[in-house]
């Protein structure tokens, strides 16, 4: 009986031993690699933005009452300067980490300034400046980042201006004259993007607006009061806010 029970726990033990040797390994399996979210600034933005500017002019008188002035006298220069707001609307794509666009921009200002004019009687009259209005026209060639994007644009630049001489003696408007002149404009911006939808940025733009003959009309007789060749560039550093109509962040293995 001894001999049979000792027969049977042998051939168990062996049995078991075989089958555990006939198992396969278990295969090894390498870890997924981390997921990494990527954004992509593809889409259609609108967005906000506000700032200040300035805009350097220069007066050069030509026609004085119907008469010419040869040559041309220089007035003088002044800076007007001021607070500007508006808004953007734009399209964006992007290939790699290469970033394109188009995009129109429109402002209100309050660039003033004023200086006394050298060609009447000193200290008699000032030249007064004010720009109201300015809109932007651009393509964009950026770089990203991930999530932060750093880009040149350039295109077209219009400004509307007011001009005005004033009578230092009691501040009579004896003339004026309104302009719309176009331009160009060239500048660079940083944006950074805080959340799937929503970007902020800063952004420096620099307009060449150049020389333009204005002809000034007496506010009393409604004539031809001077004339005058006026250059402006205008500068602008603005903070922007945008909000993006585009596809959710991609995310890369």
């Amino acid at each position: 009986m001894k001999k049979i029970a000792f027969a049977t726990a042998a051939t168990l033990l062996l049995t078991g031993a075989a089958s555990a040797a006939d198992l396969a390994a278990r295969p090894y399996t390498k870890a997924p690699a981390p997921m990494v979210s990527v954004y992509n600034w593809t889409g259609f933005y609108i967005g906000v933005n506000g700032g200040g500017g300035w805009a350097d002019k220069s007066w050069d008188i030509y026609n004085f009452g119907g008469a010419a002035v040869v040559p041309s006298f220089r007035e003088g220069s002044h800076t007007a300067s001021g607070a500007t707001v508006g808004g953007q609307v734009g399209y964006r794509w992007q290939a790699s980490n290469w970033v394109f666009g188009l995009e129109a921009q429109g402002n209100w200002a309050d660039f003033s300034g004023s200086n006394t004019s050298l060609f009447f009687v000193p200290g008699t009259v000032s030249n007064r400046t004010k720009v109201d209005a300015l809109g932007l026209f651009t393509g964009q060639v950026g770089y990203a980042w991930n999530n932060v994007l750093w880009y040149v644009k350039g295109g077209a630049a219009v400004a509307r201006d007011k001009y005005e001489g004033v009578t230092n003696i009691n501040g009579f408007v004896f003339d004026r004259a309104t302009d719309t002149r176009w331009g160009g404009v060239v500048g660079t911006g940083i944006e950074f993007a805080f959340a799937p939808n929503w970007s902020v940025a800063v952004e420096y733009d620099h307009l060449f607006m150049d020389r333009r003959d204005i002809a000034f009309t007496s506010t009393t007789t409604n004539l031809l009061s001077r004339g005058d060749s006026i250059r402006q560039d205008i500068d602008m550093v603005t903070a922007r806010i945008n909000y993006r109509f585009g596809g959710p962040v991609v995310a890369k293995y």
